[in-house]
């Protein structure tokens, strides 16, 4: 995960309706994010071929003020996958702006990070590097970074806890209204990551407003270790 910090007023044409934007010490942020898919079933079937895949993703964090109170979320600006099924479906049941290319990525973890996503399923010390990679226009784009040293849990009011706990997706829909949906997992455990790069064509893969802000250093990176994540049937919000 590494995390940019974005002029809000870029972010506005990509709040959903009944949303607002959600700041870290009142900056606007912008993450890129890869990592594997890994037992995948939709709506409890397993999909032959489409079960282990790669995904990264360019997101940014959103509230809605519900009847139990703030719902914290993230909104989806682009989704990188190497399955054209895979992008149907998110099209189809979401509008979620999936686009499909060929991925590849690179897990070189030591002993205590265990695991094919990226990430540990074991605490402790861990040492390596990790990078998923995607083919655009006719070169290999990339995000990676290195770990050193053991997870641990997240602090409370710290950046990483901002990032890994949004538990909503909301989703822009054709006729302008907002589907929101539930994610549910376990907190995750993080590892501060160093050398950490995004090596991308920002303006053509994402725009050239995205520019300024994904060209320069990560504000902070880290590695999470991962879990079992439930996503629900996504609902309308009333406006």
């Amino acid at each position: 995960m590494l995390n940019y910090e974005v002029e809000p007023d870029i972010l506005g044409r990509y709040t959903p309706a009944g949303t607002e934007l959600d700041t870290f010490d009142k900056m606007a942020l912008v993450s890129i994010v890869g990592f594997r898919f890994l037992d995948t079933k939709l709506r409890g079937l397993a999909i032959p071929f489409h079960r282990d895949f790669d995904e990264v993703n360019l997101r940014f964090y959103v509230r809605r003020r519900a009847e139990d109170g703030w719902r914290r979320g993230v909104v989806f600006i682009k989704e990188i996958v190497p399955r054209l099924a895979i992008t149907w479906a998110a099209r189809r049941l979401y509008n979620e702006n999936y686009v499909t290319l060929p991925m590849r990525h690179r897990v070189e973890l030591g002993a205590g990070a265990a695991g094919a996503a990226g990430a540990a399923g074991a605490a402790g010390a861990a040492s390596g590097s990790v990078a998923y990679s995607w083919l655009f226009a006719g070169s290999w784009n990339s995000i990676q970074a290195s770990v050193a040293g053991a997870a641990a849990d997240s602090e409370p009011g710290s950046e990483e806890r901002f990032i890994t706990e949004h538990h909503w997706g909301y989703t822009r829909q054709r006729d302008a209204g907002t589907l929101e949906y539930r994610v549910e997992h376990p907190r995750w455990r993080v590892w501060p990551a160093v050398d950490a790069r995004l090596s991308c064509d920002v303006a053509e893969l994402y725009g050239e407003q995205f520019v300024a802000s994904l060209s320069g250093s990560p504000r902070s990176a880290f590695v999470a270790d991962g879990s079992s994540v439930s996503v629900y049937r996504g609902e309308r919000i009333p406006l």
